[in-house]
């Protein structure tokens, strides 16, 4: 019977409610006999690799909670496996602890440089060790759970047509998106991940100091046709203040909001308004926009020829003679249409 199944009193310190995957590192199985029987009693699912190279394909395949790692190992030490952990999204959130008989200040460094999270000595002492885990187990638990948390607010928010990305502000890279936000800046930028599309980068550098105090900076719009993406800066994320964070004036990761509009009411607006047919109407429409009969045909797939007849009925009907009267009109009937201002 699992004791984590049952109230009953568990025989080791710290150890977890639910069965937990253990990777145990270290080129001397003997070293670490009496550890794993202990961790495997206790209900820990307990796996092993006896080098670095096994350690790293182990964890990547595994994805164990956490990593007892031996420190000095032939070929690839511990050092360099808990490195190259920590260098993959994959793993990087898995807690290491080192084992070594190492006791000097120098190499105890190195083992937190390097991404440990603590450290035991050798001979192993179980009970030590899994007092240790359970500490950290607990941190990586909490972590996650709040990460998944956030993750699955920010994706809530695709339901309701708000669309968020994280942005880095010192490399304007492009480190986390929603699904809607993927499919949006594909269609208005045609950019990727990792890539943030130049304009949003700009924006949000020229924009940092507002945000930093706390002022809330004017919004980018994008338009695309009758449709536009607005993005709103919306705070800061990560913890800025903790050691190896973004130095002062780089700027951090930044949480930013989109939204999609149309104006598909606008059009309809302004075709009843002035009993446009619904061609008419978005001629009409892109004429308020400032764009010439050649741009316009590009938009709408029709010639130039074709905007020119178009515009000489919507003359007609509006009782003017020039498009700058027609745009006028437009605009002072149907206000949606006035310019949106992005940053």
């Amino acid at each position: 019977m699992n004791p984590f199944a049952s109230n009953a009193p568990n025989e080791y310190p710290g150890t977890p409610s639910d069965a937990l995957v253990v990777l145990i590192v270290d080129d001397v199985p003997d070293n670490v006999a009496p550890l794993h029987d202990a961790l495997d009693e206790a209900g820990y699912t307990v796996l092993v690799a006896l080098d670095g190279e096994a350690a790293i394909r182990r964890a990547t395949q595994a994805l164990p909670d956490l990593v007892l790692l031996d420190a000095v190992m032939p070929g690839l030490d511990g050092f360099e496996v808990a490195r190259r952990l920590k260098a993959n999204p994959a793993t990087a959130h898995i807690p290491i602890i080192f084992m070594t008989g190492l006791t000097e200040t120098e190499h105890l460094v190195a083992a937190l440089d390097a991404g440990g999270a603590d450290y035991v000595t050798k001979p192993i002492k179980p009970r030590e060790v899994m007092a240790r885990m359970g500490v950290h187990l607990r941190t990586a638990r909490h972590v996650r759970q709040g990460a998944v948390e956030r993750s699955q607010a920010r994706n809530a928010l695709d339901a309701f047509g708000y669309a968020t990305i994280t942005v880095r502000a010192q490399d304007g890279r492009l480190m986390w998106q929603t699904p809607l936000a993927r499919d949006l800046l594909q269609r208005y930028c045609g950019t990727d991940a990792p890539h943030t599309p130049p304009a949003v980068v700009q924006w949000l550098r020229r924009h940092l100091g507002e945000a930093q105090a706390q002022r809330e900076p004017p919004r980018l719009t994008l338009e695309n046709g009758p449709r536009r993406l607005t993005f709103r800066l919306h705070q800061q994320v990560g913890d800025q203040d903790a050691e190896g964070s973004e130095a002062p004036g780089e700027g951090g990761d930044w949480l930013i909001v989109m939204q999609e509009t149309s104006d598909a009411s606008v059009l309809e607006a302004m075709a009843h308004a002035f009993a446009l047919t619904a061609r008419e109407a978005e001629v009409l429409y892109w004429v308020a926009k400032g764009k010439i009969n050649r741009d316009i045909g590009d938009i709408l797939g029709s010639s130039p020829a074709t905007v020119k007849k178009h515009l000489e009925r919507i003359y007609a009907k509006l009782g003017v003679e020039t498009r700058t009267a027609a745009a006028a009109m437009a605009i002072n009937r149907v206000p949606l249409l006035q310019p949106q201002h992005g940053g």
